[in-house]
């Protein structure tokens, strides 16, 4: 069920670290917008291991560097971090728009800054919304490479853009 982006507007949205208990809803939020934000933008040949059970394989070992939003017992979204790398950030498709994302990034990018100077992430090449969205919030397109994406026993290259911001002491 979808609900409306104007259900959020009044409601707390709170950012916690994950938890076994939200394995299953990481994983739906990750599979559906990894979807809208990845088909016709990556060779067809990813879409095979980026099933439903794909990512839900995924997220367990994961929790440790990984913040939800949530609003009640609502999971809206989540962003994982690991070392220097912004790994992950994906927002459900009712909570874009409201700043939820925004704010898992800022949180990722703090929690980056604890020990790095730099962060790094990448962007699917063909990913136009995702790349405006990186740029408003101050981070720089550093230029194309080929990112090793995960998959079930190894790795697939996929063209990607590395957006890089500065950080000072744990803030952007």
């Amino acid at each position: 069920m979808t609900i409306p982006i104007a259900h959020f507007v009044d409601l707390r949205v709170e950012l916690r670290p994950a938890a076994a208990a939200d394995v299953a809803a990481i994983a739906a939020v990750w599979h559906q917008a990894w979807i809208d934000g990845h088909v016709g933008h990556v060779p067809e040949a990813i879409h095979e291991h980026r099933r439903p059970e794909d990512f839900l394989r995924r997220v367990p070992g994961r929790l440790p560097r990984t913040t939800v939003a949530t609003v009640g017992s609502r999971l809206l979204g989540f962003a994982m971090v690991h070392d220097d790398q912004v790994e992950e950030v994906y927002v459900a498709a009712a909570a874009r728009g409201t700043g939820v994302a925004a704010a898992l990034l800022h949180d990722a990018e703090s929690r980056v800054g604890v020990s790095f100077d730099e962060a790094w992430l990448a962007v699917a090449a063909g990913n136009a919304r995702a790349r405006r969205f990186y740029e408003r919030q101050g981070w720089r397109d550093a230029g194309g490479f080929d990112y090793d994406a995960e998959i079930a026993g190894g790795t697939m290259s996929m063209p990607c853009r590395r957006y890089v911001k500065a950080l000072v002491g744990g803030q952007a």
